[in-house]
Formats: C-alpha cells, structure tokens, sequence
C-alpha cells in the first residue's frame, strides 16, 4: 500500500486572487475528498467544450440507484460506483494533488499533477478502468466548428439552402458572413445568377463569420471528443500514462 500523505498544510500564495482564500482551501479539501473518496483517477483533455455536450459525460457517471434485485448483477454495480468531476482552476488541481514528493497527496499524484496544462480535468471514480477508457474511446459527437477550426472538407452553400431561409431576418446576416446574396421574389438568391457559392474549402482556417454561417445551416463539421491523458490508482499508486 502507497504511504499516507493526508491532512498536510498547503500554502496557497501562489494561486490567483480572483477567488477568496476560504473558497480555494474549501475546493482544494473537495479534490482530497474525492482522492480519497474514489478508487482511481483520470486526467482528462478536451478542446472547445460545450457545456450540453459535456453535460451528457456527468450524466453517464453520475452513480445510478440500485433495487435489491440488481445487486447481483455487475454492470449495474459498477454504473453504481460513485464518480466525481473538476474542471478548470488548474494551479488549484496541482496545489491539491502535490507537485513533488514531499508535498503530493498520495504516491505518484505529482505525476498527475505534472500533466496538468491547459484545457483538463479530473475525473475520480470506482468504475472499473477499462469500462471508462472504452467509454472514451467511443464518444465522439459531431459538432458546429468554431473559429480557427480547419475545415475538413469543402461545403457549398446553394440557392435551395438559401430559399429556406426567413428573408427579413437572414439577408443582412448572410452578406455580413460574406455570402454574396440579394432579394429576389421575396427569397434569398446568390448574387449573378449563380446557383451555388463555396462558403469553404478543405484545409481552410475558418473565421467567425463562416463557423456562425454553418451553424445557421446546420453543417457540423468538427467532432466534440475528450481525450484521456493518464490514469492513477489509489490502492495501489499506479501511475500510468494514457493514448
């Protein structure tokens, strides 16, 4: 069994001053709690999150009730395990966790805390660790792209996506996203005759105005997805680095 390294002092100065002293010892004792609470840990990344999106991966942790039926069966029992997720705050998660040997919570933690950086997250849990990477592993949701998004593909925008939409409130909109459009017969058209225009290509950096362009015609060309960073153990102090 790893040593015990509970109930340390942990100085907080070099956290930022945005939040009161007592709220960030309060979250910094909510993340032991949970080291303590959960047998393992994972460190998560993720890149433009959402927060409906991300409401979905609470729901599928969040422990779920069992009857006296379904004690015997072991899938139920381990969608029972309780679970727990923090975001953001990041220097809090190290502080919490430990940056070194002599001040990390439980064995190994600073090799958790070492990979904090960024857009992550911990998620504490007593399901079992395969059940979680394959979980994963499987999420990926397509999803309206963002600026600076890369576009994968080319998307062309025709004059029947255009006749869809509602003229008085859609026309100034569309021209300000660059689409060459007018009115024409109370529809939306695109300007000289043509029939269609390229709102963009594959490879190509999109901007503010073509992401809010897709979206108002409901092509979603990124994938919203959650990449696992590493894993810890804490019966055992296992540390061990994710793909």
């Amino acid at each position: 069994m790893p040593r015990s390294k509970r109930n340390r002092l942990v100085s907080l100065t070099k956290v930022s001053k945005r939040a009161t002293r007592e709220h960030k010892s309060a979250y910094v004792q909510e993340i032991r709690d949970a080291v303590d609470g959960h047998d393992s840990l994972f460190l998560f990344s993720y890149e433009n999150m959402r927060s409906n999106k991300f409401k979905d991966i609470r729901m599928h942790f969040r422990a779920k009730n069992t009857s006296g039926d379904d004690m015997h069966d072991e899938e139920t029992s381990d969608e029972s395990a309780p679970s727990r997720i923090f975001l953001g705050k990041n220097k809090l998660l190290q502080i919490a966790l430990g940056k070194t040997p002599e001040d990390e919570y439980a064995d190994n933690l600073r090799h958790v805390s070492g990979e904090i950086s960024e857009s992550v997250g911990l998620l504490f849990t007593s399901r079992n660790k395969e059940g979680v990477e394959q979980y994963f592993k499987d999420l990926c949701e397509p999803d309206f792209a963002r600026a600076g998004f890369v576009a994968p593909r080319d998307v062309v925008v025709t004059n029947e996506m255009l006749a869809n939409q509602p003229v008085s409130m859609m026309e100034q909109q569309f021209r300000k996203q660059g689409l060459p459009v007018r009115i024409d017969n109370g529809k939306i058209v695109l300007l000289d005759g043509k029939t269609e225009y390229k709102l963009c290509k594959e490879g190509e950096v999109l901007s503010p105005e073509k992401c809010k362009a897709l979206t108002h015609f409901g092509i979603k060309l990124s994938n919203f997805r959650v990449k696992l960073v590493c894993y810890w153990s804490s019966k055992t102090g296992e540390f061990e680095k994710l793909d």
